[in-house]
C-alpha cells in the first residue's frame, strides 16, 4: 500500500524552514522502490541566510561560551543519542537500506566520537611558559574558526556527520550541514537531540540540497572551513574550490581497499573477515574490502571458504533481519551491475553472479546479492575502478612483495589489511604499506573516535584526517600571547629588535 510522500525541508536556528522550495528531489525506500519523501532543495540565497544565522549564533553566543556549558551539552547529547539510536537507525535503513543492525553499529560509531567530544576542556588546553624572558611569559590557546560546513555522504548519513560535527561544536564554533539527498532524514533527526540538548538556535543548521548549495557554502566568504566525505572526484573538487576561496578544507575521498592474506594465515578467519568486509552494507563503505590478494598457494582453498560462506547469506529488505540490503537507488544498482560484464568479458571468472537468486523483500527494491569474481587482473575495471557495491575480486599473487606492490602502486591509500600468523610479517606491512589505516587480521580497521580517520593519496585531498586530535586542531586556530606586566617604572625606549634576556 503506498503513501503519501512526506515533506523533508531545512531546519534553520532549530525549526523547520517554512518557505516554499522552488525545486524538490524525491526520497526513496530503496528495498521497495516506493517514493517516501520529498526533499526540498536549497537555492544559493537560502544557504546565504542560514550560514548569516549561524554566524550570529556564534558571534552573539556559542562562540563565547564557558567550556562549561559546552561541555554540558555535549553530556545530554550524548545521552540523548544513546537512548534513540534504534529511531536513528530505523531512519536510515528506510532510506538508505542497510540491514538494521548495520544501521545501529553506524549510529554507536558516531556516538563514541560525541564522547570524545565531551573531553574537550581538555582537549582544548593550550601550554603555558613562565619567565620566557624577563617577567614576560608565554602562553598558546586554541580559538573556535566561526561557522564551518560539514557536507556528507549517502552511505553514512548519521556517523560521517557525527565525525564532525560533535568535535566543531565542542569547539565553540557554528556548523552548517549539507547531507546526502538520498537519505536525508537522520540528520535531522540528529539535529533535534541537539536542540533538545539545549543547544543554543542558530548554532547548528541542517540545509539540504545539491551542487547548487555546495558551491554555496564553498564560496561563502563567512564559511571559514569546510569537512567532506565522498568520491575522489568530488573530493578534488570541493578542496579546490573551497581552498581557492580561502578555506580550510579537509575532503576524504573514495578508497579501493586490498586485504592480503598470506599462507600462514587462519583461512577460516580470512574468508569470514573478507564476506563481512566485502558484503556489509551492501559493500557501500568507504572501508569495505574490494580487492582480496590471495597468495596462490592458499587461494583454491580461500575462493572455496568465501562462496560457501556467501551461499549462506540472505539479502532482501533491512527491517526483516537479513544479512544484507539494498543499493541505495535504482541507478546506482544498476551501474554496479555493468560491472559484471565488464569483468566477464575482461576474462575474469564470475563465481557467484549477484543478479542471480531471490531477496527477501516486496516490491521493486534494488537489489544486487553478493557477487565474487577470481582470478581478476589488475588492468580489469573490476581491479581498478571503485564500484562500490557487493562486489568482491580475488587477485591471486606469487608473494608478500607482489601484493604489497599492488597495494601501493594503487593511487588510493584509504585503508588496508593483511591476514597472518606472522608477526615480523605483520609488523613489516605495517611499516612498508602506503596506506592511511591498517588492519592486521581485523579486516576493516576504522580507528577508535580518539584516533584519527583518513586516507593517504587520492583518498585525502588536505593534511588533517577526521576527529581525534586532529579534529580538535581542525575546527581551531592556534594564537600564541607574550605578556609582560611592568612595575610602574617602565624600561624606556628601546627600538632594537626585542632579545631575550
Amino acid at each position: 500500500m503506498s503513501t503519501t510522500p512526506t515533506r523533508i525541508t531545512h531546519l534553520l536556528a532549530g525549526v523547520p524552514w517554512e518557505g516554499t522550495a522552488e525545486r524538490t528531489s524525491p526520497v526513496h525506500n530503496p528495498a521497495t522502490g516506493e517514493q517516501t519523501g520529498v526533499l526540498d532543495l536549497a537555492s544559493a540565497d537560502l544557504v546565504g541566510e542560514v550560514v548569516a544565522t549561524a554566524k550570529q549564533a556564534w558571534t552573539e553566543e556559542w562562540g563565547n561560551v564557558s567550556l562549561t556549558k559546552r561541555t554540558q551539552v555535549l553530556f545530554k547529547f550524548r545521552q540523548l543519542l544513546d537512548e534513540r539510536k534504534e529511531d536513528i537507525a530505523a531512519l536510515i535503513t528506510a532510506e538508505h537500506g542497510k540491514v538494521l543492525s548495520d544501521a545501529v553499529g553506524e549510529v554507536t560509531r558516531g556516538l563514541e566520537v560525541a564522547e570524545f567530544a565531551c573531553g574537550i576542556p581538555h582537549l582544548m588546553k593550550g601550554g603555558f611558559t613562565e619567565n620566557a624572558s624577563t617577567k614576560v611569559d608565554v602562553y598558546s590557546i586554541r580559538q573556535s574558526l566561526g561557522v564551518v560546513a560539514v557536507i556528507s555522504p549517502f552511505n553514512f548519513p548519521a556517523m560521517v556527520p557525527l565525525w564532525f560535527v560533535p568535535v566543531a561544536i565542542a569547539c565553540g564554533n557554528a556548523v552548517v550541514i549539507k547531507p546526502s539527498e538520498k537519505d536525508p532524514s537522520a540528520v535531522n533527526a540528529v539535529a533535534a537531540l541537539w536542540k533538545e540538548a539545549g543547544l543554543p538556535d542558530g548554532v547548528l543548521n541542517v540545509v539540504h540540497g545539491d551542487k547548487e548549495a555546495v558551491d554555496a557554502l564553498l564560496t561563502h566568504p563567512d564559511v571559514k572551513a569546510v569537512s567532506f566525505v565522498g568520491s575522489t572526484p568530488i573530493a578534488k573538487y570541493v578542496y579546490e574550490t573551497g581552498t581557492a576561496h580561502g578555506k580550510r578544507v579537509q575532503a576524504l575521498g573514495g578508497a579501493k581497499n586490498h586485504m592480503l592474506v598470506l599462507p600462514d594465515a587462519d583461512l577460516d578467519l580470512a574468508a569470514d573477515a573478507a564476506v563481512n568486509a566485502g558484503f556489509g552494507s551492501a559493500g557501500e563503505r568507504c572501508m569495505a574490502i574490494s580487492a582480496l590478494l590471495a597468495v596462490d598457494t592458499i587461494a583454491d582453498e580461500l575462493v572455496q571458504k568465501i562462496q560457501d560462506r556467501v551461499g549462506k547469506l540472505v539479502t532482501g529488505d533491512g527491517t526483516r533481519g537479513c544479512d544484507m540490503g539494498p543499493l541505495v537507488t535504482a541507478q546506482h544498482r544498476d551501474k554496479v551491475t555493468s560491472y559484471l560484464d565488464a569483468g566477464t568479458e575482461a576474462g575474469a571468472t564470475l563465481v557467484i553472479d549477484g543478479r542471480e537468486g531471490d531477496v527477501d523483500a516486496d516490491g521493486e527494491g534494488y537489489f544486487l546479492k553478493p557477487t565474487l569474481f577470481d582470478n581478476v587482473t589488475p588492468e580489469m575495471s573490476v581491479y581498478q575502478d571503485e564500484i562500490f557495491g557487493p562486489v568482491l575480486s580475488v587477485v591471486r599473487v606469487k608473494t608478500y612483495d607482489e601484493g604489497l606492490k599492488l597495494i601501493n602502486d594503487n593511487p588510493y591509500g584509504n585503508g588496508t589489511a593483511i591476514f597472518t600468523n606472522d608477526g615480523g610479517a605483520a609488523r613489516r606491512f605495517q611499516n612498508e604499506v602506503e596506506v592511511g589505516m591498517v588492519g592486521v587480521n581485523v579486516p576493516i580497521p576504522v580507528p577508535m573516535a580518539y584516533y584519527s580517520f583518513g586516507g593517504w593519496k587520492n583518498s585525502l585531498f588536505g593534511d588533517t584526517h577526521a576527529h581525534g586530535m586532529e579534529g580538535v586542531h581542525f575546527f581551531t586556530r592556534g594564537k600564541v600571547v607574550t605578556s609582560r606586566w611592568l612595575d610602574p617604572s617602565h624600561g624606556g625606549i628601546e627600538l632594537g629588535f626585542p632579545q631575550n634576556a
